[in-house]
């Protein structure tokens, strides 16, 4: 049997200039369909629109959900009632909820209104859920079983209404009013005998998680557990969806790049950065960048306050930003590490005694260390032994301070329901510059009084 050939881009361009669509569906058939999305999004919009029309129905709603929301947005504006209608109802619903509660609201509204009477009610039940809730998440195409049913009952229920399900492997077992009892996986079912009664084969120790839960914490289960799907509950815990794991690692990719961007003083991206405009991105990151001036302000104002000190013994300016740069730097080594382990799950609030006790110990250490190897350099260098004095005993108190700092802020902006990625490098480096400064000159005034 010949091995199909993947058609280059080159070559489903060139069908495409010259306008054999039909030509260029079938080249696009060894695709994958995130392929063919950077695709329609990097031609003219013409050319984009076109051949997303040509695409066979089910591909065609693949293919938009994996373009970004402004894609999409586009797209929607060039089709027709008609087609969109085909669209909306191609789409999985999890997929249709993502779409509606990206979109500005004046068209989720139009959107809603060509959905179906089933879709409409399915859609309005899913965006009823809270904003970042696992509700939004999920899909409510899944195969249930009941658990009084036979095997040859259970077979004949799957080959009759499986055939939209969002996962195959995993069936979902419930009670007559509902309530998830347990799961049980195809493999095992297919291999039992057709009188098996499905309530026999099972253990009865499922996991589940709330709608209403964060979809930070189906992130978190899915990778305690090592599951490839989550089944969704509701309060009386009647099974309403399933959460899987490829929008569970969506979810983490998010998750993941708002904290990145959160830890260097900016307000997270709703988009990529690709599709962002400089005015945006101006936007997003000159708040924080105008309150660390503010918070810098006040280390000038330290500075001032002891300027005296700073002509009299000019070798203190000499060694301030070593000494003051070492707090800063500790004070974010600690901050991350504690903002990791809470994301993760690793550490939770009632840990952080137990945290902030480590990190004493560990601050002393360093400080010490740090300490020793400062003294030394402003000894050779300056030949001041009660300035070597000074930098030494700054070196440690800074050192601690700042790892003290920075692992408990986290913790405390956790409490506060405040996301603790905002203890970012900058803004623990920026308070540390005020708190070290103090430290400094407040050791050099005892020292050289």
């Amino acid at each position: 049997m010949k091995e199909e050939t993947k058609s280059s881009d080159a070559e489903i361009r060139q069908l495409i200039a010259e306008q054999r669509y039909p030509e260029v569906v079938s080249a696009l058939a060894s695709w994958a369909d995130p392929e063919i999305a950077d695709l329609l999004v990097h031609l003219e919009r013409g050319k984009g629109i076109l051949l997303y029309r040509t695409l066979p129905r089910q591909q065609a709603a693949k293919v938009f959900s994996y373009l970004e929301p402004e894609a999409q947005d586009e797209f929607l504006k060039a089709l027709t009632d008609t087609d969109t209608r085909t669209l909306l109802a191609n789409m999985s619903p999890d997929d249709r909820t993502a779409l509606l509660q990206e979109l500005p609201a004046q068209v989720t509204r139009r959107l809603m209104q060509l959905l179906g009477p089933e879709d409409l009610a399915e859609s309005r039940q899913l965006l009823g859920y809270p904003e970042e809730s696992v509700g939004r998440l999920m899909t409510p195409d899944y195969i249930r079983l009941r658990a009084e049913w036979t095997v040859g009952i259970a077979l004949e229920h799957i080959r009759k209404y499986g055939r939209d399900s969002e996962i195959f492997n995993i069936l979902y077992v419930t009670d007559a009013k509902g309530k998830l009892v347990d799961i049980v996986r195809m493999r095992r079912l297919i291999m039992a005998p057709l009188e098996t009664v499905i309530g026999d084969m099972l253990n009865y120790n499922c996991i589940s998680i709330s709608a209403f839960a964060d979809r930070e914490d189906a992130v978190e289960m899915i990778q305690r557990y090592d599951v490839s799907a989550l089944p969704v509950v509701d309060s009386d815990g009647v099974i309403v969806g399933i959460v899987t794991v490829d929008d569970i690692m969506d979810v983490a990719e998010e998750e993941t790049t708002e904290d990145i961007q959160k830890s260097v003083a900016m307000a997270p991206l709703e988009t990529k950065y690709s599709l962002a405009t400089p005015l945006l991105l101006f936007r997003k990151r000159i708040l924080w960048l105008i309150v660390l001036i503010l918070v810098n302000l006040i280390s000038a104002a330290v500075i001032s306050n002891y300027e005296d000190y700073v002509l009299e013994f000019i070798t203190l300016a000499l060694f301030m930003p070593l000494v003051i740069a070492s707090g800063g730097n500790c004070g974010a080594q600690s901050s991350t590490l504690m903002v990791r382990a809470i994301a993760t799950g690793d550490l939770e609030l009632k840990d952080w005694f137990q945290a902030t006790g480590k990190e004493v110990l560990v601050g002393l250490l360093l400080g010490a260390a740090m300490a020793l190897i400062a003294g030394l350099m402003s000894q050779l260098y300056g030949g001041d032994t009660r300035i070597a004095m000074i930098v030494g005993l700054s070196m440690t108190l800074i050192v601690f301070t700042a790892n003290i700092f920075g692992a408990i802020l986290p913790f405390i902006l956790s409490r506060l329901k405040i996301d603790p990625a905002t203890a970012s490098t900058p803004l623990i480096t920026s308070l540390m510059d005020v708190l070290g400064l103090i430290i400094y000159f407040g050791v050099a005034v005892l020292v050289l009084t």
